[in-house]
Order: C-alpha cells, then sequence, then structure tokens
C-alpha cells in the first residue's frame, strides 16, 4: 500500500501528522533533497513539500516531475502562500489536457 509522506519545517506540518500522514521535519536543501529521494524510491506515492523548502531544491522536484509516481504537491508552509502550489497544479492540469482550464479568459 502506498503512503503520503509531509516534508517541511516543522511547524508547518506537525498538524499533518493527526491526519496519518507520515512527516519529515527539514530546513536545509541538502537534507531536504536527500530525504525527498529517500521517499520518491520508497513506498510514497504523494509527498507535499512546503513552497519556500521546493524553492530550495526545484532541480531535485523536476527530477521526479518525469515520473509517474510520486506525486510532489507544494503546499504553504507557516510563512504563507507564494502562489507556487497553484503554478504547479495549474502547468500539471495544462500539461494532462492540453489547455489551461483553471483560467479562462472569459
Amino acid at each position: 500500500m502506498y503512503r503520503i509522506a509531509v516534508l517541511g519545517d516543522y511547524d508547518s506540518i506537525y498538524g499533518f501528522a493527526t491526519l496519518g500522514l507520515d512527516t519529515f521535519p527539514v530546513t536545509e536543501p541538502v537534507e531536504a533533497a536527500k530525504k525527498l529521494h529517500q521517499l520518491a524510491g520508497g513506498e510514497y506515492a504523494v509527498i507535499y513539500i512546503t513552497e519556500s523548502l521546493a524553492a530550495q531544491i526545484e532541480h531535485e522536484i523536476a527530477k521526479l516531475r518525469e515520473q509517474v509516481l510520486p506525486a510532489v504537491i507544494l503546499i504553504p508552509g507557516v510563512s504563507g502562500n507564494t502562489g507556487k502550489g497553484i503554478e504547479s497544479v495549474r502547468k500539471s492540469v495544462e500539461q494532462a489536457v492540453g489547455s489551461d482550464i483553471l483560467f479562462s479568459n472569459n
């Protein structure tokens, strides 16, 4: 059975543990990249990562986007929403359906 992981600073992710998700508090980019690849090679189908941490390891996340699993999804942290998560979802939908259906020009 696949599992769900959450990466980011402790204050941003500790609540996810109450939902039964596996949390991995990391703040350093090198440590985060290492943990991301460890999780991706294991039994995790979805990896949530805070936007601020994702910004520091974008090149590592880009490598995983070419694979079917895991899905790497950006979430806002306690520092706020940068908009990167929504942008990432929009790009994924656009790639999947061939057009930008989230932002119509009506």
